[in-house]
């Protein structure tokens, strides 16, 4: 059975805490962020080992699997996104479908070991990133309007890792 796609827009995270996973933008100002990735990487590593990394809890929602390969690709989107509003004025970013991507890249099938190295590298790179950000107040918007500085896109970033780690028990 195919998971429903989530078409919610979560940039309220950025305003309230999530009651799901109890994730608070607020405690994250931007000298932190990459330090809290850094911190999480093991984690996910620690989850892709399960021996149920392939198992759905239900079937309607995604494996340890394919949250991890979600996230991995979260972070190559992150780091896009970072370098253009760091590099543009005001830029559009592309629209992105998580759950087309998760199908046409098929994460259920993905390799464990390799989505934990690559996860770890992208998560890296992004964290790497965030350190070299000089002025935090640059913006760029989603093709729906919704602006971000890039502090409050590495906030929003950090919520979805968070969040579905969360997910995974991790």
């Amino acid at each position: 059975m195919a998971i429903e796609p989530d078409t919610k827009d979560w940039t309220w995270v950025l305003e309230r805490p999530c009651p799901q996973c109890g994730f608070d933008a607020s405690d994250y100002p931007s000298e932190s962020i990459a330090g809290k990735h850094r911190l999480d990487l093991p984690r996910w590593r620690k989850a892709l080992g399960r021996a149920d990394v392939r198992d759905r809890p239900d079937e309607c929602t995604w494996s340890t699997l394919e949250y991890a390969a979600h996230v991995r690709d979260v972070y190559v989107l992150f780091t896009e996104r970072t370098e253009l509003m760091l590099s543009q004025e005001d830029p559009i970013f592309d629209d992105w479908d998580q759950d087309r991507t998760a199908q046409e890249k098929n994460y259920a099938a993905e390799d464990p070991g390799r989505v934990a190295d690559e996860l770890a590298a992208a998560g890296e790179t992004y964290a790497a990133l965030l350190d070299s950000v000089g002025d935090w107040s640059r913006v760029g918007r989603r093709s729906n309007g919704s602006r971000f500085t890039v502090e409050t896109l590495a906030q929003y970033g950090l919520h979805d890792v968070v969040h579905h780690l969360s997910d995974v028990r991790a």
